[in-house]
């Protein structure tokens, strides 16, 4: 683990780095990402994909569609999406030429990134640097196993010393010598809302002591929704509850937490998802017929059992199936559906980052007054569906929701963003929405300046109106 030490010395290295590799052409910086996309996709693809089994608990499938392939898809798409700004150029007039450059941030760009997807950590600190920034990158403590095999194929990829500068270290002694260094020029973010609002707040107050105003990028929680309308199909609408909320034990900030259930289907669709929980098979990541595995860490479990245990007491709630929960050899957490009475609720509120799904029945005929609480019981503002078969009830969820989830899915569940597809990000206290794996998330990680050279240049103040008559 480092200390205040080590964090000054990577942000020296990254400085160091600095001038040379942003002075390179943005086809050379991105060629060493493409380059990288190749090595995972062939000789690296098993070796980063076990080392988020076994590092971050994920089963083959979860495993694969983040380590390999949505890690290819950042490096991929990032490097087409910085070929469409750089061809975004002014128009010129008669006697000039105008030209938009794309610099660098002037400064070190610090990337923290989360636990449960090795693709978005390697993400935030590549698309910073494929922009000509150098890099202090700081993985969630419960990452590094992967994040270290991602840095190992950054090299052999080419990627020069000093670009991107992996460090393990807690969250406050980083943010204490990032955020009150002169040469800070920004943070991408990936974690929990409160961190992320506590380094706002520090860096507003050390305002004073930089070059440049920071770029402050973060997705941060959600409490994700899904709502049947009383036409939805019910074998979509639980296949969607089960995929969403308990694939990867819920550890997504996407996983549907929170469900309104029609009154007509309500019967049907609980049976049916009780089935499904019960037929899921737990256990360790090297069993291939586990669908479900070990939460992150122990503090994550006794978390998560809080809440089952609140809801076994509570006079609101009751477990409709699962809500075992044993560490004796690892932290498995039986996947739990509670059925509330309050659409208020605890557990349809508060993140719970793991696999608790809440589920509400509201009546059949009162959709619309059932969005609005939707709307208005969380502070999130990430993800979220709508299962329905009546085109004007999903006009009106649509509506109804514009600002309740920044990504928004009609009959299907809400997780599984792809990359070049559906650009990820919400708003609210799910961050700042400034969507990952799109040209609106490259705009925050370069400045530009504008270049007008004039062709045949003035050589007298007066304007022609100044002449008599």
């Amino acid at each position: 683990m480092a200390t205040e030490k080590e964090v000054r010395m990577a942000i020296d290295e990254a400085m160091k780095a600095r001038r040379q590799w942003s002075n390179l052409s943005w086809v050379v910086r991105s060629s060493i990402l493409v380059k990288a996309a190749e090595f995972i996709s062939t000789r690296y693809r098993f070796e980063l994909n076990a080392s988020t089994m076994l590092g971050q608990s994920k089963n083959a499938y979860q495993a694969e569609i983040d380590a390999s392939c949505e890690l290819i898809d950042f490096l991929r798409f990032n490097v087409h999406f910085l070929s469409e700004i750089y061809k975004q150029q002014p128009l010129s007039g008669a006697g000039m030429h105008n030209r938009m450059e794309w610099r660098a941030l002037e400064g070190f760009v610090l990337a923290i990134t989360p636990f449960n997807f090795t693709a978005i950590g390697g993400n935030l600190p590549t698309s910073a640097a494929m922009c000509g920034n150098t890099v202090v990158w700081k993985p969630a403590n419960t990452q590094i196993y992967s994040a270290n095999m991602f840095m190992k194929v950054l090299r052999e990829a080419g990627l020069p010393d000093g670009v991107i500068n992996l460090i393990y270290v807690d969250g406050p002694t980083i943010g204490k010598v990032c955020f009150n260094n002169k040469d800070f020029a920004g943070v991408h973010f990936t974690g929990s809302t409160g961190v992320f609002n506590n380094m706002w707040e520090t860096i507003g107050k050390n305002m004073n002591m930089y070059k440049s105003y920071p770029r402050i990028v973060g997705e941060t929680g959600g409490k994700d929704f899904v709502i049947a309308h009383k036409s939805a199909d019910v074998d979509v609408t639980v296949t969607a509850l089960l995929r969403g909320a308990f694939e990867f034990q819920g550890q997504k900030c996407s996983a549907a937490s929170r469900a309104y259930i029609p009154s007509n289907l309500a019967n049907a669709i609980k049976k049916k998802l009780v089935a499904g929980v019960e037929s899921m098979k737990m256990g360790t990541t090297e069993d291939f017929t586990n669908f479900i595995n070990a939460v992150i860490d122990v503090k994550s479990f006794d978390k998560i059992k809080s809440y089952i245990d609140a809801a076994k007491r509570s006079k609101k709630a009751s477990i409709l199936v699962g809500g075992k929960c044993d560490k004796t050899q690892g932290y498995f957490i039986q996947p739990t559906i509670i059925e509330t009475t309050d659409p208020k609720y605890a557990t349809m509120c508060e993140e719970i980052f793991g696999p608790v799904l809440t589920i509400y029945v509201y009546p059949a005929n009162e959709f619309e007054k059932t969005l609005d609480i939707v709307n208005t019981t969380s502070a999130y503002a990430l993800t979220g569906a709508v299962i329905s078969n009546d085109r004007y009830a999903t006009d009106i969820a649509t509506a109804k929701l514009r600002h309740s989830a920044g990504n928004f899915y009609i009959n299907d569940k809400p997780t599984g963003a792809v990359v070049g597809q559906q650009p990820f990000g919400g708003a609210r206290a799910s961050g700042t929405n400034d969507k990952a794996g799109s040209m609106i998330n490259l705009y925050r990680w370069l400045s530009a300046r504008t270049i007008k050279e004039t062709y045949v240049a003035a050589t007298d103040y007066r304007y022609s109106f100044l002449n008599e008559a």
